[in-house]
């Protein structure tokens, strides 16, 4: 469910004209994936009065989740610093509330990252709060085509992690055009070595386990089981609502706990920083019925992790899942 509050304008303007833009802080409740100095005139402006040279410093780019910072900061290399808001791994992205901290920190940006599709709105609202010119800015919803109320759990669709290394390797071209060659080259070597364990993963499942009926509790892993070529047999609607923080409907919840109790699926998958007496009593009937339970987060599970070795050791439990429940 997307219920994070956000600062409200006439807080941040104050807050905001108030800071020099120097350390770059992540709020005090989160570990944020690198942080950097950066000194008056704001980044944005240097870089848009000078873009025809390498930048003396690296491009500066906040990301507000982890996983999209993970992404960038191995297509920028050693000619970036990013800061993730999101990077605790106990931290429900649902529930964030946006931190003084927060602001500077996207006020000293050069590039910000946001999801999009309502799911991070407080992010976009930091943006509107502070414009600066020059700064460049990526919503993933936006560059997908998808809007509030859709699924906005992208980086789980492996078409749109490609699409967003992308999109983030042209916009690192455009701030720092003389380091371009040096962007190429990073987006290739991320393709074909970085993500080649996630791409043979998922080739490999799809391969072996086509079809094979799965359950999900909520919408986030609505994406990766087509990519996977599983069938994922729960009500989207019983999904979509665990996800949005409300009630299944009862239709639903009866078809839910009848594939579980009479096994009609053969892996049980659920969001483990979103869980609900409901679910948990789902856990525990899977249990009893010998379906294995695949547990996946919204967030890196460690805030050091890269994307492909967090979405890797989950698809790695998943492949033990579906081998010991199908014998294949």
């Amino acid at each position: 469910m997307v219920t994070t509050s956000v600062l409200s304008f006439s807080v941040l303007v104050p807050l905001l004209a108030s800071c020099s833009f120097g350390t770059q802080t992540p709020s005090s409740n989160e570990s944020s994936t690198s942080t950097t100095a950066v000194s008056s005139p704001s980044p944005a402006q240097e870089a848009n009065a000078s873009s025809s040279t390498t930048s003396t410093a690296p491009v500066q780019i906040v990301a507000a989740e982890n996983f999209w910072g993970s992404i960038a900061s191995q297509v920028g290399g050693d000619r970036v610093k990013v800061t993730s808001i999101i990077s605790n791994p106990d931290t429900d992205p649902h529930d964030y509330e946006a931190k003084p901290t927060d602001a500077r920190t996207v006020a000293s940006a050069r590039y910000v990252i946001v999801n999009g599709a309502g799911y991070d709105p407080w992010a976009s609202k930091l943006l509107s709060a502070n414009p600066v010119t020059g700064r460049k800015e990526l919503n993933v919803g936006d560059l997908v085509g998808k809007k509030e109320g859709d699924n906005p759990h992208l980086w789980y669709n492996p078409s749109y992690v490609y699409r967003a290394i992308d999109q983030i390797t042209a916009d690192l071209k455009s701030i720092d055009p003389a380091d371009a060659s040096y962007f190429d080259g990073q987006r290739t070597q991320y393709l074909n070595v970085g993500l080649k364990s996630y791409k043979d993963t998922i080739n490999t499942i799809k391969q072996k386990y086509a079809r094979t009926p799965i359950g999900a509790t909520e919408s986030i892993f609505a994406y990766q089981s087509p990519a996977l070529g599983l069938n994922l047999t729960t009500p989207p609607e019983f999904m979509k609502a665990i996800a949005e923080g409300q009630q299944p409907k009862a239709s639903d919840k009866v078809t839910f706990d009848k594939q579980v109790t009479q096994k009609q699926i053969k892996v049980f998958v659920y969001n483990k920083q979103n869980t609900t007496p409901d679910i948990n009593a789902l856990e525990k009937k899977a249990e009893a019925a010998n379906i294995p339970v695949v547990p996946i987060t919204e967030t890196l599970s460690q805030a050091t992790a890269t994307f492909q070795d967090w979405q890797v050791g989950q698809l790695k439990d998943l492949q033990q899942a579906l081998a010991k429940s199908t014998g294949k």
